[in-house]
């Protein structure tokens, strides 16, 4: 019975360390994600400005 107990806690913590590390890459790839996106749109900005200004002249 004891080992049976143990085997059991063994296979909760497997789970709860398999659930944390689940979370961590999801809020690093979700982060990289955001990055990405901040950068498109900072790239995408600077060319609007630079297409304005070419309209304008």
């Amino acid at each position: 019975m004891g080992q049976l107990v143990a085997d059991a806690g063994r296979k909760l913590i497997a789970v709860a360390v398999l659930l944390v590390a689940a979370y961590i890459l999801f809020k690093v790839v979700l982060g990289f994600v955001a990055a990405v996106a901040w950068i498109v749109i900072a790239v995408l900005a600077v060319v609007a400005v630079v297409w304005a200004l070419g309209v304008l002249r």
